[in-house]
């Protein structure tokens, strides 16, 4: 997964960074369902914000 990522990086520590990255991922993936508005019960933004 981190030569597709990171092609010619050579890294050294690459159990940690393909931790990380799938972690990322899997966080980047819940931020996008709530703003998509899939499985958000009980979540809600304001639209109109009053100044």
């Amino acid at each position: 997964m981190l030569e597709k990522v990171l092609p010619h990086a050579m890294l050294k520590a690459k159990p940690n960074l393909e931790l990380r990255i799938s972690t990322l991922k899997r966080d980047w993936a819940i931020f996008c369902d709530i703003l998509s508005k899939k499985d958000n019960s009980g979540f809600a933004t304001t639209n109109n914000v009053e100044e």
